[in-house]
């Protein structure tokens, strides 16, 4: 959304995200997990997706079983690929690695495509593969994302405000088992917004002087920077 002003549609390359982890990682010394869609292609694929963005300094990557193209999770008219297909995927990425601290989380898509039991029969598979984190996108339920909590290895939930999961409390969910909340779009969304407030009133105004409470100040600004 924000490099290319398009939807979430799988089109960022491999080297682009390379680029953008490479230089997140040059300012920032936390954790860092990394979206790396379908992997962009096959095992074969995969392979080189996990070399690169480990190298870029990736402490976990984030695949999932959507076909490409990819759609954001919580768009209509997604579709996923064979189930055993995605195990050699993720069988690959855990071979790729050099660094066994590397974690491999694996998403799957399924719930929309073929039902939730399907979805936790994939998550299942993805774990046998060797995946260290699961990820079942998209529970509509407040009884899904409890099954998926129940699940005996780290999982992650994704909360896309506008979405189609339900918004649960933080503490809530950690006391449920969840490793690990997305907010995919919240810090995205409250950008926008302050952006839109801020030049609807210079347009209405012609100066920003009297808005300061719409601004981060000069100096805050230097300081993150």
């Amino acid at each position: 959304n924000t490099f290319l002003g398009i939807p979430d549609n799988g089109l960022v390359t491999l080297s682009e995200l390379a680029s953008h982890v490479t230089a997140i990682r040059e300012v920032f010394p936390g954790p860092l997990m990394v979206d790396a869609d379908t992997g962009f292609g096959n095992a074969l694929n995969m392979r080189r997706t996990v070399q690169m963005l480990e190298r870029a300094g990736s402490d976990a990557i984030q695949i999932e079983d959507q076909v490409f193209p990819k759609r954001c999770g919580h768009f209509e008219g997604k579709a996923v690929i064979p189930a055993a297909e995605m195990v050699a995927k993720i069988k690959a990425a855990v071979d790729a690695r050099t660094d066994p601290d590397l974690l491999i989380v694996a998403r799957t898509d399924a719930i929309a495509v073929e039902g939730f039991d399907a979805a936790m029969d994939r998550a299942h598979a993805f774990r046998e593969a060797g995946a260290d984190v699961g990820f079942v996108e998209a529970p509509t339920t407040n009884e899904q994302i409890e099954a998926i909590a129940r699940l005996p290895w780290p999982q992650i939930v994704n909360v896309v405000i506008g979405g189609k999961t339900p918004e649960r409390p933080n503490e809530e969910l950690k006391k449920l088992g969840f490793a690990g909340v997305l907010y995919a779009n919240a810090a995205l969304q409250a950008a926008v917004l302050g952006m839109q407030r801020a030049l609807r009133h210079l347009q209405k105004n012609g100066q920003m002087s009297d808005a300061t409470d719409l601004l981060s100040s000069f100096a805050e600004r230097q300081r993150l920077v």
